[in-house]
């Protein structure tokens, strides 16, 4: 780095890190490219513990999804990422984790059949969705809504596939779904066919009938018929 008059010149550090990004998406493109092309993104908290229901479900989740033909993508991580991974890997099915580096909260689960490393989060966001036929979404925290916002923002815009997008526990994200309504529909900030694309279950077992009837019978038909006009 470069200073002048006493200031840091950035512009050196900068472009190398467009060379770590660019190095970063080659790679995960890469590792991901040769996976099963069914795979499901699973979201949720790293602070749920193993003795919660909803690391039960998310565990039973990742069983139904193996036992189904599909792949669990999740961040890698503890809480409802391990219990997805888990309840996968023991069906022997395809458990990858896309790992992100944190000070705090992160570390690898055990129960990955392929964990891929990143720095940047948005690198990681894109892999997500560029391979997920579905997403689940589980209750967590900031990340797991910063996730589940950007799914939405993609899917409504259009820039990726329509795919399914399903919330598991009707009581943590009953809230959530009433602000939707009551707030952002009501003040026009979304469309009231916005609401469509998202499927509220309590479940493990309701989440995965609901998916294997989107992508087996065209159960969404009403809502991609609106995306192709």
């Amino acid at each position: 780095m470069k200073e002048f008059n006493g200031k840091i010149d950035f512009m050196p550090m900068d472009s190398w890190r467009v060379m770590r990004i660019m190095s970063e998406f080659v790679q995960s493109f890469e590792e991901m490219r040769d996976k099963p092309k069914m795979l499901v993104s699973v979201f949720g908290s790293a602070r749920t513990r193993e003795d919660d229901p909803v690391y039960a479900s998310a565990r039973k989740l990742g069983n139904l999804l193996a036992e189904a033909g599909y792949g669990v993508i999740t961040g890698g991580g503890p809480g409802v990422m391990e219990a997805a991974s888990r309840g996968a890997f023991e069906k022997n099915g395809v458990s990858i984790g896309l790992n992100i580096k944190l000070p705090m909260e992160q570390h690898p689960n055990p129960y990955q059949t392929a964990s891929i490393g990143f720095d940047y989060f948005f690198v990681r966001k894109v892999s997500f969705l560029k391979y997920s036929t579905a997403v689940i979404v589980y209750p967590g925290g900031f990340g797991t809504l910063d996730e589940l916002s950007e799914v939405l923002t993609m899917v409504q815009t259009c820039k990726i596939n329509l795919i399914p997008i399903i919330f598991v526990n009707k009581k943590f994200w009953n809230g959530l779904i009433k602000w939707f309504k009551s707030t952002l529909v009501t003040e026009g900030m979304i469309s009231e066919e916005d609401m469509d694309l998202i499927e509220v279950v309590d479940t493990a077992e309701e989440a995965v009938t609901y998916l294997k009837e989107c992508h087996r019978y065209g159960k969404r038909s009403s809502v991609i018929n609106r995306f192709q006009e």
